[in-house]
This record gives C-alpha cells, sequence and structure tokens, in this order.
C-alpha cells in the first residue's frame, strides 16, 4: 500500500505573486504544473497553490469573508535563530510579521507571519523533539 500524503491547498488573489513568495521567498521546491495551478514538494506533503475564487467555486462555497481563518500552518526549524532567520525572510519576501520569535510558554521558540494572501504561518523551535524527517546523517 503506498503511503498517504497530504496536501495543502491555498486560495491566493494574485497567483504569481504567491509563487513568487514561496518559491523565490521562502525557498520551496516548484513542481512543474498547469498555468493555472502552482505546486510544491515539501518533507511528506504537498503545498498547492490555486486562484482563491475558482477554490471556493471548486469547493461550492462563497468566497466572501475574511479575518481570522481558524487555522494556522506551521513550519519547524532546528534552532531558534532558524526561527528568526525565517521570518526576516518571509518579511523580505512581501510577507507581514505578525509575532516576532521569542519563547513560548510550552518551552520553545516561535513567532508567526503572514502570507501575501492573508494565510498565518507559526515558524517554531522545538526543543524536545523533531518533528521532520531523520537525519540521515545522524
Amino acid at each position: 500500500m503506498k503511503p498517504r500524503i497530504s496536501m495543502i491547498t491555498l486560495g491566493v488573489t494574485d497567483l504569481e505573486r504567491s509563487i513568487r513568495f514561496y518559491r523565490d521567498g521562502l525557498g520551496f521546491p516548484q513542481m512543474e504544473s498547469p498555468p493555472s495551478v502552482a505546486f510544491f514538494t515539501l518533507n511528506g506533503s504537498w503545498l498547492g497553490l490555486y486562484g482563491y475564487e475558482a477554490l471556493a467555486e471548486d469547493a461550492t462555497v462563497s468566497p466572501q469573508g475574511g479575518g481570522f481563518r481558524g487555522f494556522s500552518l506551521a513550519h519547524n526549524v532546528s534552532s531558534e535563530d532558524q526561527v528568526d532567520s525565517l521570518l526576516t525572510e518571509a518579511v523580505a519576501a512581501g510577507g507581514t510579521l505578525v509575532k516576532p520569535g521569542q519563547k513560548v510558554f510550552w518551552g520553545g521558540y516561535s513567532g508567526y507571519f503572514q502570507d501575501p494572501d492573508g494565510y498565518l504561518w507559526e515558524v517554531a523551535h522545538n526543543p524536545f523533539f523533531w518533528i521532520g524527517p531523520e537525519d540521515e546523517d545522524a
């Protein structure tokens, strides 16, 4: 049986701007895709970008609405310095800093940014365990 792979698809208002943000600004590896969508490989999942109105239509929901969307995406890194570095990269690429990197109640270190469409990303360092793939050099 093939392993299950998750894909997160974000509805975006300007596909080219969002491609530049994720590909050029954050360095996500872009896959070859049709012109109306963009796919990026991640460790164990994919990120898809698709027109906001088209995604709402596909899901048969209204495209109207805003504010806090009830979820955040997360990117874990291996040090506090990497949290700060990635937050800086996101802002330089056109994102908005929401919360600078700082010690948090659960004992880690994290901060938040929003992408150009307002999607909320947490960048975190968890000193207690690593959620990413095993390090082949270890």
